[in-house]
């Protein structure tokens, strides 16, 4: 009997040091996984972007309008697009509509020029009044925020998905909820854009 007292007391001292290292590690696994980064916008309201000119702020300065994001480019077959982008907001933005144009260089290189120069080709080939953007990836590893958050299904459950090329269109709500979406072969003023677009306002 004599003999199992040092058995037991070395194993009351491993149970005892075992307790101890999940006391003390335990918080530490906690605070850690707290303290992850994320990149999921929960609200598109939330999401920084950087206009035409360099200057930066929030998509909340468009609560309560109706958005219709483009992702545009200066080279590209549907181009001409810009055309009915600039009919439709002068149709609709007393009503509460706002188009955005984000130039993006993704497919097919068809965005090659500096936001000077996608701002001159705009304004003086299709007189583009509606707010532009500085050019951003709407796709890849370095994907924007805001197109993350357009195609994911975690934040656009109902229209997520890749974007395919130039021109893709997403119609969110006075609310920031994505409504719509549209591919590149559909004309922005379309019926199928512009009730969309009606039924929104």
């Amino acid at each position: 009997m004599k003999m199992k007292q040092p058995f037991a007391s070395i194993f009351g001292l491993a149970a005892l040091a075992l307790l101890a290292a999940g006391v003390f590690l335990l918080p530490r696994t906690a605070e850690s996984n707290s303290s992850q980064p994320t990149n999921v916008m929960k609200s598109i309201y939330d999401i920084p972007v950087k206009d035409i000119d360099g200057n930066t702020f929030k998509l909340d300065r468009y609560k309560g309008k109706v958005l219709l994001i483009v992702n545009v480019a200066s080279k590209c077959g549907y181009t001409p697009q810009y055309e009915a982008l600039q009919k439709v907001y002068e149709q609709y933005k007393d009503k509460g509509l706002v188009v955005l144009g984000f130039p993006a260089n993704n497919f097919g290189g068809q965005e090659p020029g500096t936001e000077a120069e996608i701002k001159t080709f705009c304004s003086t080939k299709y007189n583009v009044t509606f707010p532009m953007f500085a050019k951003l990836s709407a796709t890849g590893a370095d994907i924007h925020p805001l197109y993350k958050f357009l195609t994911e299904k975690e934040t656009n459950p109902q229209f997520a998905g890749r974007i395919n090329w130039n021109f893709n269109k997403f119609l969110i709500g006075k609310d920031g909820t994505p409504l719509a979406r549209f591919e590149s072969g559909d004309k922005p003023d379309s019926d199928k854009v512009t009730q969309a677009i009606e039924k929104a306002l």
